[in-house]
């Protein structure tokens, strides 16, 4: 887990105006209440629910295409108020073009080490394949740590794609103009990841 990004923004005026956004309810949110009838069910069958009789409560880890590169172990973390991109993952990507912004804020792991990010840089995360895909820019803090991971992807992402995961399932489902889009985690994997952290502990 990851904590520690404030959710309005890097600096206190930012954030002052988050709070005043909260309150402000207007006249458009109360016509997307209205057109709710209008939006796709994001549902999980118990169909979907089969899973390998070895398995246990596995982490959601799945593979997408960020920044135009296939990049696998991407970590779910609904916990985390932060979408991170680690170091080793930015230096393999060759993102040097992008210029990273500074950012003035630290970040907590779930050791409670403070760490400071690189910086913040904005890249497109696809996720869903042909009709049902989506795509949305997102800001990623780079964070130069030791991580078994390349990617966690937390609440700004799940709140930009509209999406709801299912660790029972193994899967993470979102809103696209074609319907429902999905992306499926791969238990097996999950669990080997898993190990890989808590021996590099």
């Amino acid at each position: 887990m990851i904590t520690g990004e404030p959710i309005g923004g890097d600096s206190h005026h930012a954030q002052k105006a988050q709070v005043r956004k909260a309150h402000d309810i207007t006249v458009k949110e109360v016509l997307d209440v209205e057109t709710m009838e209008d939006t796709p069910l994001i549902q999980f069958w118990r169909a979907e629910g089969s899973r390998p009789k070895t398995s246990h409560n596995d982490a959601l880890v799945i593979t997408a295409l960020l920044a135009n590169y296939e990049v696998g172990r991407i970590f779910i973390d609904s916990e985390s108020s932060a979408d991170v991109l680690f170091g080793e993952a930015y230096n393999q990507m060759q993102l040097g073009d992008i210029p990273l912004k500074k950012v003035n804020t630290s970040l907590y792991r779930f050791t409670r080490e403070l760490v400071h990010p690189w910086g913040k840089i904005s890249l497109p995360l696809t996720l869903g394949t042909w009709s049902t895909q989506r795509t949305c820019m997102l800001k990623f803090l780079v964070v130069d740590v030791p991580s078994t991971y390349n990617v966690i992807l937390g609440r700004p992402t799940l709140n930009a794609f509209q999406a709801v995961i299912s660790t029972y399932h193994m899967k993470i489902k979102f809103l696209t103009p074609g319907g429902v889009g999905e992306v499926k985690g791969d238990p097996f994997q999950s669990r080997k990841y898993y190990i890989e952290a808590v021996r590099k502990g």
